[in-house]
């Protein structure tokens, strides 16, 4: 170690002394010094830590040395570094370090878990949306088919009972004069057999009663009224609608030819049309229908029973 000695008296110019005894060098060069001295340490660990730690205290020092101001006196300015207390900054830096590594390792993994519990249930809505189209699908064909069946059964008894109707010879009405025994008030309106009620079919209603001939078959009218309405009808081909004296409307559909005319006056049992297979049908046969006060569709079975006609 070398030292500067003050400038003797009377002597001109300065000189270095040898001095074998330790004294610290003052001022900044010895805060400079200290500063080197740790920064070389400190980069040995810096290789394995984060680069963004700093050992503070070298830090510290460093400025508190180049603050002080420079004078000729021996006023000395020591770097005192405790290894201790840094190594103990450096490792509570990585501590804090790891910490906030394994936190972000915990949320990535919980991130994960939540990711793959929603694939799940995505996956598992869409098989029980797929379970339910497939069960409406069956449940539709199952409908289809049973309507199917009952449209067949259907038509096998009407085309059984045009077969048999057609073998026995047709009944013309007698007309009687008319001075003749009083006629009944309410009469059926066709012969033949019964193969279709009121009510729910095929997913919609019928609103009348069917009865199965051969074509020709005599239509009558079931009481005295006026013809309001002989011709062309959607889905029965052809009709006669006729008005009774109490606003109740009787409705022959399906005919195949009509006798009468709109506004003509028929009376109970009086032909009006012969029996067909025109417009929506299955076979030949009359669809009647009673709508009280000319629109309430009632089932005919109960109008005609009430009046004493069966079917």
């Amino acid at each position: 170690m070398f030292r500067t000695s003050p400038k003797p008296t009377g002597e001109s110019g300065s000189h270095r002394v040898e001095d074998r005894k330790t004294t610290p060098l003052t001022g900044k060069i010895a805060a400079v010094l200290a500063f080197g001295t740790l920064t070389a340490g400190v980069g040995v660990v810096a290789n394995s830590i984060d680069p963004r730690i700093t050992p503070l205290a070298a830090s510290t020092d460093l400025a508190a040395a180049l603050a002080e101001p420079s004078t000729h006196r021996t006023a000395e300015t020591r770097h005192a570094i405790e290894p201790g207390l840094e190594t103990a900054k450096l490792m509570r830096s990585e501590g804090l370090y790891a910490r906030r590594n394994v936190d972000q390792a915990l949320r990535h993994a919980s991130e994960g878990y939540a990711a793959r519990q929603a694939e799940i249930k995505r996956q598992k809505d869409a098989e029980e949306a797929e379970k339910a189209r497939v069960a409406a699908e069956e449940a539709e064909k199952a409908r289809v088919a049973a309507e199917r069946s009952q449209a067949q059964a259907q038509a096998d008894a009407e085309a059984r009972a045009a077969e048999e109707a057609a073998a026995r010879p047709v009944e013309r009405p007698v007309e009687r004069p008319a001075a003749s025994a009083p006629r009944a008030s309410v009469v059926k309106p066709a012969e033949g057999t019964f193969t279709s009620g009121y009510g729910s079919r095929w997913g919609t209603t019928h609103f009348g009663v069917d009865i199965a001939n051969s074509i020709g078959t005599p239509i009558l009218s079931a009481m005295d009224g006026v013809v309001v309405e002989a011709g062309p009808a959607s889905g029965f081909g052809l009709w006669v609608r006729v008005q009774h004296n109490d606003g109740t409307i009787t409705v022959y559909g399906h005919v195949n030819e009509i006798l009468v005319a709109q506004g003509q006056q028929v009376g109970a049992g009086q032909q009006i049309a012969t029996m067909g297979n025109r417009g929506q049908s299955t076979g030949p046969h009359l669809h009647f229908e009673v709508w009280i006060g000319g629109s309430d569709k009632i089932d005919p079975l109960g109008w005609l029973g009430e009046r004493g006609i069966t079917l």
